[in-house]
């Protein structure tokens, strides 16, 4: 089943689940604050790689390298220099973009397995150069420490409900901007793209600019939001961005299915569920494992796939497909 939406059927749903989500925090204690937090951070890295695995078909499982750019820039930034976070914002992402696009361009030509293997490379690569402490910047292990709170109007912000708040406001803000480019021509390329990228290249279609442009909108994203995972906890290491913090974020988009209702579902799914069945965290895996795999028997396009895009031709180019249909049936 595919559910279809219109643009104004769109707003509606986007509305009330704005709404909804900004009354919740009201009616949670400070824990379960704390998780939707989380889920807010999950969701917002999740649409990220959306651009890139669910609009462009690219299979990328390094999703956290680009992540942990983001962090580390901030932290070094904001410990070394002084630069207010929230300044750090549009920084984070230009430098994971840019990381990107130097690691996307000789790879970006692989197509599947191959390609999922060397991006799984890249998150392995980024962690250990943060281990050994990368030009002494990074702290090694250790991680860095006394990352600033971000402060807005004068507020600091340092309690869990207000970064909830802040994180949802990027949150919605992504799905507005994502909405508008998955209907743009540069939407429009990436799915004639993920259908088959060497009929879009007989379209003219330069395939790996767009895949290049996929990657790197999508790490810019996924830079911010480390920027504000940094600030939210005030200190980063390593093991905060492994591999297996891509994985979560590639069932996400998986499970949902690739649209943007589906990618907040998946997130709901893989950073908020476990923390209701919080007695089987150890089997988390196995959760996942096999979830993914009854998705891939039962219900292989995901959760809520996108819709397939309708257009309206205009009337004379209709009567004319008529002519055409009534004299080849004489």
């Amino acid at each position: 089943m595919i559910f279809k939406t219109t643009k104004n059927t769109y707003f509606y749903i986007f509305g009330i689940f704005a709404l909804f989500m900004a009354v919740l925090p009201l009616l949670l204690n400070t824990y379960w604050t704390a998780v939707f937090v989380s889920v807010g951070l999950g969701t917002l890295l999740s649409l990220s790689l959306n651009v890139i695995l669910g609009q462009a078909g690219i299979f990328h499982m390094g999703h956290a390298a680009f992540y942990a750019v983001g962090a580390y820039l901030t932290a070094i930034l904001n410990t070394r220099f002084g630069i207010p976070i929230l300044y750090l914002i549009p920084a984070a992402g230009i430098a994971s973009a840019l990381f990107a696009g130097l690691v996307a361009r000789p790879i970006i030509h692989l197509r599947g397995d191959y390609l999922l293997m060397v991006t799984i490379g890249i998150v392995e690569i980024v962690r250990i150069a943060l281990v050994n402490d990368l030009g002494g910047l990074t702290g090694g292990a250790n991680g860095l420490f006394g990352i600033s709170r971000p402060e807005l109007f004068g507020i600091k912000i340092k309690k869990d409900i207000q970064f909830y708040y802040l994180i949802w406001t990027f949150v919605f803000a992504t799905l507005i901007l994502f909405y508008w480019l998955h209907n743009s021509r540069f939407g429009r390329a990436l799915s004639c793209i993920k259908e088959d990228d060497i009929a879009a290249e007989g379209c003219g279609i330069n395939v790996t600019h767009y895949k290049t442009a996929a990657f790197m909108l999508g790490a810019f994203w996924a830079g911010m939001a480390g920027t504000l995972f940094a600030a939210k906890m005030t200190i980063i290491s390593p093991g905060s961005f492994t591999y297996w913090d891509s994985v979560m974020l590639f069932a996400a988009v998986i499970l949902g299915g690739g649209s943007q209702a589906g990618v907040i579902l998946g997130a709901f799914l893989v950073f908020g569920l476990p923390e209701i069945f919080r007695g089987f965290a150890d089997a988390r895996m196995l959760i996942f494992g096999i979830a993914l795999m009854v998705m891939m028997i039962i219900r292989p396009q995901g959760i809520l796939p996108p819709s397939p895009r309708n257009y309206d031709l205009p009337e004379n180019w209709l009567k004319k497909l008529n002519k055409i249909d009534s004299t080849l049936a004489e």
